[in-house]
């Protein structure tokens, strides 16, 4: 598999599993995007309520994050753009 098809797969597993957790971010009225995923960080948007909220670090640290690295153990961290 060649790097690009590897970072493909990475970004559309790192797809699945914001779609599993966009339900619980929407009942806030928030959102999130996926921006890219460089190098095992994953660079998403906020958006909606979650842009601007004061607790959106906690979302993306407590939540997000922590979602993913369990889901998939070759992200690193995430960051907003």
């Amino acid at each position: 598999m060649s790097d690009e098809q590897g970072s493909n797969d990475l970004k559309q597993r790192v797809a699945a599993v914001l779609d599993e957790v966009r339900p619980e971010l929407q009942r806030h009225s928030g959102d999130v995007r996926l921006v890219d995923v460089v190098d095992g960080v994953v660079q998403v948007e906020l958006q909606g309520a979650c842009q601007g909220c004061p607790m959106s670090q906690m979302t993306l640290a407590f939540g997000i994050e922590r979602v993913l690295k369990e889901k998939i153990p070759e992200v690193v961290g995430v960051q907003p753009v």
